[in-house]
């Protein structure tokens, strides 16, 4: 091998090893510390957050940086605080009688299926023995799961607020750190940018730079309209459960509208389920009410859906189902849900050119392969070679018997 050859495949084997070890990290280290620099995560969050509104003040009302940075991360801090403690509040009051109420939608509901039950029993006689045994075993193990559930919820949580109490000067503390490095950050943002240029090598800058447009690209084109869209989902469904009577209508919507985030479920997933329930057990008002919600939500969402998002952050049904179920065994539903704008951030990246160097590698690598697997005439010498020394030594052996 040439001296040449020796110097490019050094190279290869540098970049994808380079490569290797920046996968490992991010599936490694990278989530280890971001949980241990949680605090000033979260500080940079309420910082993005809070920018857009300094740099308005900075340019119509000449508000010093400083001076303006520390009045809107107030303003904001006090914003979401006056918002969550409402929202939270609600929320929670809406769940503990949710909690409380469990036993009697599951009653509700088991009831339901015994009056769906009766009216099909005429049809279930007459299928086969091993259908039949399937169904009872589904049955048994649904109300198996139910009596579980209702065993698990009706459990005492002392436990977890002692924990919680434990939690609290760590809390504190985090809090704490996340708004003055909040403040700072916005208030001081060119120290962080010239820190980087002194400390880092311009290819490396350049590098970052590329990946943020990406993740940024991916993250404004996915994120922010799926957030959009579910909303309008969300007030469709409570509204439309609210006009039905739908005991818990907010927190239903909530737990549908979540679920409709997860492409190839959607909505349809519980609400058609339920309408054939409804429509088992004659009641044909809620039945149709359920079509109704479910019709304008998938009319809605595809009226919505191509304005907000757009066809640059789309990816194919294929990749899409890989990513759906690589996410779930990694991380169950929060992986689904993840899954998706994971791979949209990597096909940004791709389209950026970050992974060129990678590519370049394995192409130079593959060729290399390719080109020592292919055989020459100087190697099919060795097989004639072999030929000759076989018969050589069977006409010696040939020798030696007949002497």
């Amino acid at each position: 091998m040439k001296q040449g050859q020796v110097k490019t495949y050094l190279k290869v084997f540098v970049n994808l090893g380079i490569m290797l070890a920046l996968i490992l990290g991010c599936i490694f280290i990278l989530p280890r510390v971001i949980v241990y620099f949680m605090p000033f995560v979260i500080g940079w969050i309420i910082a993005m957050i809070a920018s857009p509104l300094v740099r308005f003040f900075e340019k119509s009302l000449k508000i010093k940086r400083k001076a303006g940075s520390a009045f809107v991360i107030i303003a904001v801090i006090a914003l979401v605080i006056l918002v969550g403690y409402f929202a939270g509040s609600w929320i929670v009051e809406q769940i503990v009688h949710f909690s409380d109420d469990i036993p009697v939608l599951l009653e509700s509901i088991k009831s339901e299926l015994a009056e769906v039950g009766q009216k099909l029993s005429g049809a279930y006689a007459y299928l086969p023995k091993e259908v039949q045994n399937t169904l009872s075993s589904l049955a048994g193990g649904v109300q198996e799961y139910a009596g579980g559930f209702m065993e698990s919820a009706g459990e005492p949580t002392l436990e977890a607020l002692g924990r919680f109490a434990q939690s609290l000067p760590n809390i504190l503390i985090a809090t704490i750190m996340s708004l003055l490095f909040a403040y700072f950050y916005v208030a001081d943002r060119d120290y962080v940018r010239n820190l980087a240029s002194k400390l880092l090598p311009m290819a490396i800058i350049e590098r970052f730079d590329m990946i943020k447009r990406s993740f940024s690209r991916a993250v404004g084109g996915y994120f922010k309209a799926q957030f959009k869209i579910e909303v309008w989902m969300y007030l469709l469904l409570a509204i439309g459960f609210t006009i039905l009577d739908v005991n818990y209508a907010f927190i239903i919507a909530i737990g549908v509208a979540i679920l409709d985030l997860l492409p190839f479920f959607g909505t349809g997933t519980v609400l058609l389920p339920w309408a054939a329930i409804k429509f088992l057990s004659g009641n044909y008002t809620v039945f149709i009410g359920l079509l109704i919600i479910w019709g304008v939500g998938q009319l809605a969402r595809q009226i919505i859906q191509p304005k907000i998002v757009g066809d640059s952050v789309g990816l194919a049904p294929i990749p899409t189902i890989v990513l759906l179920y690589v996410g779930y065994k990694a991380a169950g539903v929060i992986g689904m849900i993840i899954a998706v704008p994971i791979g949209i951030i990597v096909v940004n990246m791709y389209e950026e050119g970050v992974f060129d160097t990678t590519i370049n590698s394995l192409k130079v690598l593959y060729a290399g392969i390719s080109n020592f697997r292919h055989l020459t005439e100087e190697d099919m010498l060795e097989v004639e070679k072999y030929r000759q020394a076989e018969e050589r030594r069977s006409e010696e052996r040939r020798n030696r018997k007949e002497k």
